[in-house]
């Protein structure tokens, strides 16, 4: 409770009109889990319907928020359990706005597997025919979809997403790139093993940064380098501008771990540290101890984005080849990566080598190991369009999805979408 009234407090400063009844939209799936309509502390801030949200379906629970969110020309807030929620949702305007609009024009939610018929007919209850609204959609999206969210709601204010780090930046850069174009993307909360352990007081500012609040869980810290005999530290004594392991006791008595989470300390509000998350150690690949982190992995995938003239990324995964076991065939042990791309439809093989020279060139251990011959070239596979969004729906966990798979029926999954 206390979290959520700082996050409405923080908003509401920032932008007034945000705490407007009914001005927010939620885009969240809980499968199993009933709850209020509201993601926070109050109900009538939204006007999504609350109970489809624990259907079991993903992407049912997000067309039908959406369709909800399309009702609303006035809103002010967009919201999101995750990034990945909101652009897998606005994937779905993209492929399938002329149903969404005439659903809207005839006041008719459509039968469709994943939505039981009780439920369709107590949502169907709520709908009105809104032939204007429809409309302005379909003038809107056949206009095209860079900027979409600003044209659909001109009177929206800011994204509120569940988290913005780690393998959630991706789908945070690419709503910021095209369909949100020019709007601000607030993370009010950091969670950890299940614990909430700070707050963002600064919705506007382009990074987000976590006020640790000293009584909701028991925080302890590890210097990072790591020492020969590391001690854990307690909130005062931490030094700005170092990085930090985090150790959690989420209750007193109940357990207490190593979560893998390294933070930096970035200032301090009334004798608090503030923290800004930097990495997962737990994502690493590593298939001969070299240890490449998945956030400096990804800036290595980013610059060799920009050896494929006219390619966007939509998302990737990597997986270290001793998972596939023999069919990852008889070369040394290697990386496989798994991308999706807008605007390229094949790469040559030289095209493909450049990940692998960039990775060369950005980590000297993995040079060594491939130039000795201990790893061998990384291997690279485009899947088709959606693949992610349906390995996001397999998952069964509204969890962000991780990058490095671990999982071999997540593997299996994403190979039988390869398209080249």
């Amino acid at each position: 409770a206390q979290g959520s009234l700082l996050y409405l407090d923080a908003l509401g400063a920032a932008f007034p009109r945000a705490l407007s009844p009914r001005g927010t939209a939620l885009l969240r799936w809980s499968p199993g889990c009933p709850r209020a309509p509201a993601g926070w502390a109050l109900p009538s801030l939204y006007c999504t319907p609350g109970a489809v949200a624990a259907l079991p379906s993903r992407a049912v629970v997000l067309r039908v928020q959406l369709l909800w969110a399309l009702r609303q020309r006035a809103l002010h807030v967009l919201e999101a359990g995750l990034a990945a929620e909101l652009h897998d949702a606005l994937a779905t305007l993209r492929a399938e706005w002329p149903q969404l609009a005439q659903e809207l024009a005839l006041g008719r939610l459509r039968a469709q597997p994943g939505l039981p018929e009780g439920v369709r007919t107590q949502l169907q209850a709520l709908l009105t025919p809104d032939a204007a609204r429809a409309a302005e959609l379909r003038t809107e999206c056949a206009r095209g979809f860079e900027g979409i969210v600003r044209r659909l709601w001109p009177q929206l204010e800011v994204v509120v997403v569940g988290s913005a780090q780690g393998t959630e930046r991706l789908y945070c850069d690419a709503l910021r790139q095209a369909d949100c174009q020019g709007l601000p993307f607030y993370c009010p909360f950091y969670q950890v093993a299940g614990a909430l352990l700070g707050v963002n007081l600064w919705p506007e500012e382009p990074v987000p940064q976590f006020l640790l609040c000293p009584d909701w869980a028991f925080c302890e810290f590890l210097p990072c380098p790591a020492e020969e005999e590391p001690r854990t530290m307690l909130l005062d004594e931490l030094w700005e501008g170092r990085e930090y392991g985090l150790v959690v006791t989420a209750q007193p008595g109940e357990y207490r771990c190593r979560t893998g989470e390294v933070l930096r300390v970035t200032g301090f509000h009334k004798q608090c540290p503030v923290v800004e998350p930097v990495r997962r150690e737990s994502q690493e690949l590593s298939v001969r101890g070299e240890s490449i982190p998945e956030e400096q992995f990804y800036q290595s995938l980013c610059r060799t984005l920009g050896m494929w003239p006219g390619a966007r990324l939509v998302d990737y995964v990597c997986v270290e080849s001793n998972l596939l076991g023999d069919s990852s065939g008889p070369c040394a042990p290697h990386y496989e990566v798994f991308v999706e791309l807008q605007g390229l439809r094949d790469l040559s093989e030289g095209q493909r080598y450049k990940l692998d020279q960039c990775l060369q060139e950005d980590f000297p251990v993995y040079k060594s190991f491939r130039f000795k011959g201990s790893i061998g070239p990384l291997h690279l596979h485009l899947v088709g369009s959606g693949a992610f969004a349906r390995l996001r729906e397999a998952l069964g966990s509204p969890m962000p999805m991780p990058r490095v798979l671990r999982e071999e029926r997540l593997l299996r999954l994403i190979q039988g979408s390869v398209i080249s």
